[in-house]
């Protein structure tokens, strides 16, 4: 991998990573037909650390308070309260994800990173994405949550191991269609990503500097680093605009924007622009 790569792998993922549009699709996408090779899953994971240490920067208090309301609701059943509880939607909603990760592996540092079944699930995807804006009903806010609405949102962030589905995307989908407003849904999808997204940067750490299957390239400790400083710098910036998005406006513009490029990656690579592995 080039440093150029490295540099322009990081602003895409901190673009990216909290738009229900796949970050890891982009940087599949970037890699391929502006550097010609896949950057790989491990790259992937590991350069997520630094957009999810934004979230924890970012979200903080709120982490705090829930991590603190379980240990005391541990200890104390008098003392269960709505924290509490939200702390173990948060860690219940994030198994389905490592279970599947830890299954899939192979699946998924390969044959998932296809350029048209990605192309394919962006565009499929994004219309569950505008048939759960136009049809959630959005009534349920922040003190409404139940472990079901965590359950379902980890099964759908389950989904976003395929590049194209977004993780962001899915779980937001999913809170829509459960009836929690938009802004409920999204910072939630917030939270859950927390404990999968760690665990599978600290886990893929191991392949930094590995030999890549075909196809792929290797990168450096160095590079991976710069990215990640750089993915966290420009995802800490995005939390914030993301939020207040949500809360005055539809999702749609990311719904045409998700079929628009699934479109432009699927002919690129039915025309033979690109190769899909």
């Amino acid at each position: 991998m080039s440093w150029l790569e490295s540099v322009v792998l990081g602003l895409v993922q901190g673009l990216t990573e909290f738009l229900p549009v796949s970050s890891s699709a982009h940087l599949r996408f970037t890699s391929a037909f502006f550097f010609g090779h896949d950057a790989g899953a491990a790259f992937t994971a590991v350069s997520q650390l630094g957009t999810e240490l934004a979230v924890l920067i970012y979200f903080w208090p709120d982490i705090k308070r829930l991590v603190l309301a379980w240990f005391r609701g541990l200890r104390d059943r008098n003392r269960r309260d709505y924290d509490y509880r939200l702390a173990w939607y948060v860690g219940l909603g994030s198994l389905p994800i490592g279970v599947a990760g830890l299954l899939f592996q192979d699946l998924i540092d390969g044959p998932a990173r296809n350029l048209a079944l990605n192309g394919a699930v962006l565009i499929i995807f994004g219309l569950v994405l505008a048939a759960a804006e136009k049809y959630g009903r959005q009534r349920r806010g922040a003190d409404q949550l139940t472990l079901r609405d965590g359950v379902m949102m980890g099964l759908g962030q389950m989904l976003a191991l395929i590049p194209g589905v977004s993780r962001s995307g899915a779980t937001t989908s999913a809170g829509l269609f459960l009836g929690l407003e938009r802004a409920v849904a999204v910072r939630f999808s917030f939270l859950l990503a927390l404990p999968a997204v760690f665990a599978s940067g600290i886990y893929k750490l191991k392949d930094i500097g590995e030999p890549a299957l075909p196809g792929q390239v290797t990168s450096s400790w160095a590079q991976i680093g710069v990215a990640t400083v750089i993915a966290f710098g420009v995802g800490y910036a995005s939390i914030a605009w993301l939020l207040r998005y949500v809360e005055n406006h539809t999702i749609y513009v990311f719904v045409w924007y998700r079929v628009l490029l699934g479109l432009v990656v699927l002919l690129a690579v039915l025309g033979g622009v690109v190769p899909a592995t």
